[in-house]
């Protein structure tokens, strides 16, 4: 098998990763923002920066921590500069950015499927 082949299969396998666990975290924060709807009668929004500092303080980065991980914790919590790019982070929601994740993941699936389709015999 060609190095172009294992090159197209692996980007197959890791659209298919990004898609539909895309798909199941955007129907996972949807449904959680649903049961806080119901439960407490408003609205609870959580943009991707809420989501990106609840991922990181969750699993990688800790009280006292250095380097990158730990600098963009910084940044989100008391942002010095790119306060535009802060801002927009702010108000898109999560579940728009999962689901816009799992579109461009479910778009590398199906052109990489599509190449390897091209190259079998008979295709």
């Amino acid at each position: 098998m060609s190095g172009s082949r294992w090159r197209l299969r692996a980007g197959r396998l890791a659209g298919a990763l990004v898609a539909y666990g895309g798909l199941a975290a955007f129907v996972g924060l949807l449904a959680l923002q649903v049961y806080r709807w119901f439960r407490q009668g408003e609205w609870t929004h959580i943009g991707v920066n809420d989501a990106l500092h609840g991922l990181l303080t969750g699993c990688c980065v800790h009280d006292g921590s250095s380097g990158r991980l730990a600098a963009v914790v910084q940044w989100i919590e008391a942002p010095g500069d790119w306060l535009g790019l802060h801002t927009v982070l702010d108000v898109v929601p999560a579940s728009l950015a999962l689901f816009a994740l799992s579109i461009a993941g479910n778009w590398v699936l199906i052109y990489c499927d599509d190449r390897l389709r091209e190259r079998e015999p008979g295709g």
